[in-house]
């Protein structure tokens, strides 16, 4: 039962306005002046005052003045019985929800109280609503926030899955994907790079050859030295797997790496010749895992080298095939690491 507060000095309009209104369901309080109608205030907030203008002690303005700054939420209508518009719209300009004119018809009373108190209510729902928003936002947020990484980890078991099937094509380098992702994460974090790049790195490593799927198994399996037509097509695994990536939403960063992952840093590479800093830094940081991975395993053609080896070869290739400053990185890393 929503609860009305009844202001005016005269007890006969008090006692009328308080049983029409109860009538309608409404619980209400009578009291004589703005004095005593602010006591009552303090007691029990009011869904809504009703008060007359001209009062003794306290008139209805001072009133509504004070409502305002006591409890804005709660609506003052003015009930007045000096028929000057500019009066009722000072009270308006002063806050007061509306304003009704003595004599008034009880319809007239019923609609502007009850026009009142939806606003009361839809006030009271709004500022529920936002007090609960920051809580629904959070929630709704980690829920998506896990819906994500739950939607993330799938695409990286998909992409796991190729990298596997990868392998199983060219049985030559079994585990290199995996092998390769390890390195570059090793080395992107000692340069470092930030943390959202990391996945971008490690993807575009687990892919790089996924444009072999579309290379001749009589190239790709080929025992001996490939000719020059057979080199052309290789290279071609590069472009071909750029084209595979860059059409899924979430690998077009790493696409970008899978292009360029045979580039040099002089600009010998393939495909596109692309010479220093115009190679992606995900690419320069793989072409020296994907170097230290082929010559630290064992091969049809050959035994494993040494970590020292290796360590040797990439530092003397500094500059022309690798990027001098990943160089300088990948150094640092204790060959144990």
């Amino acid at each position: 039962m929503e609860n009305i507060l009844v202001v005016d000095d005269e007890e006969a309009i008090r006692e009328v306005v308080s049983t029409m209104l109860e009538s309608k369901g409404y619980h209400c309080t009578a009291v004589h002046n703005g004095r005593v109608a602010q006591d009552q205030v303090k007691k029990a907030t009011p869904d809504l005052v009703l008060s007359d203008m001209i009062m003794p002690e306290m008139d209805g303005i001072r009133l509504l003045e004070w409502m305002r700054q006591y409890d804005p939420e709660v609506p003052v209508i003015m009930v007045t019985a000096i028929h000057d518009i500019s009066t009722a719209l000072e009270a308006i300009r002063r806050g007061a929800y509306d304003y009704i004119l003595k004599p008034f018809e009880k319809d007239q009373l019923f609609l502007g109280v009850g026009r009142a108190l939806q606003h009361r209510r839809l006030i009271i729902e709004n500022r529920n609503y936002q007090r609960n928003l920051e809580q629904l936002v959070e929630e709704r947020t980690a829920q998506l926030t896990a819906k994500h990484v739950e939607l993330e980890q799938s695409y990286d078991d998909t992409l796991e899955a190729l990298g596997s099937a990868l392998d199983l094509k060219d049985a030559e380098t079994e585990g290199h994907c995996q092998r390769v992702t390890a390195f570059c994460i090793s080395i992107a974090r000692s340069m470092p790079v930030p943390d959202p790049y990391l996945p971008i790195l490690a993807r575009a490593a687990f892919l790089h050859d996924i444009g072999k799927m579309a290379i001749p198994d009589s190239i790709l399996r080929k025992p001996g030295p490939l000719d020059d037509a057979e080199k052309t097509k290789m290279r071609e695994h590069c472009e071909i797997g750029y084209n595979m990536l860059i059409r899924i939403p979430f690998l077009r960063d790493a696409a970008e790496i899978v292009l360029a992952h045979q580039e040099f840093f002089d600009g010998s590479g393939y495909p596109r010749g692309l010479k220093g800093e115009q190679i992606p830094l995900g690419a320069r940081i793989f072409t020296i895992a994907d170097s230290l991975d082929a010559m630290i395993s064992d091969r049809p053609y050959r035994r494993a080298l040494p970590m020292s080896h290796a360590r040797e070869e990439i530092k003397r290739c500094s500059g022309s095939q690798f990027d001098p400053k990943v160089v300088d990185v990948f150094m640092t890393i204790p060959e144990r690491h």
